[in-house]
């Protein structure tokens, strides 16, 4: 995957990217330098994939707030009920 900027990459993608790192680092094969360029990578992707996890939970909240404030308005019976 090419190396985009981790805020510009969708929550899959960033998984998927990170996937291939951490497969890149267990095979332990990269010089010490490539090693800890993905590794920092890796940090990136990491720490965007929380904020957009931070903000799904977030509007998931709210969502499920607007819903419960629909289901709780108040009863009014009309006349000849």
């Amino acid at each position: 995957m090419s190396k985009k900027n981790a805020d510009s990459l969708q929550f899959e993608q960033s998984m998927q990217e990170l996937e291939q790192i951490v497969q890149q680092l267990e095979q332990g094969e990269l010089t010490l330098e490539h090693a800890l360029s993905q590794f920092e990578r890796g940090i990136a992707l990491v720490k965007h994939s929380q904020l957009q996890l931070q903000s799904a939970e977030q509007k998931v909240q709210i969502l499920l707030q607007q819903q419960q404030q629909e289901q709780l308005t108040a009863f009014t019976p009309q006349a000849g009920d």
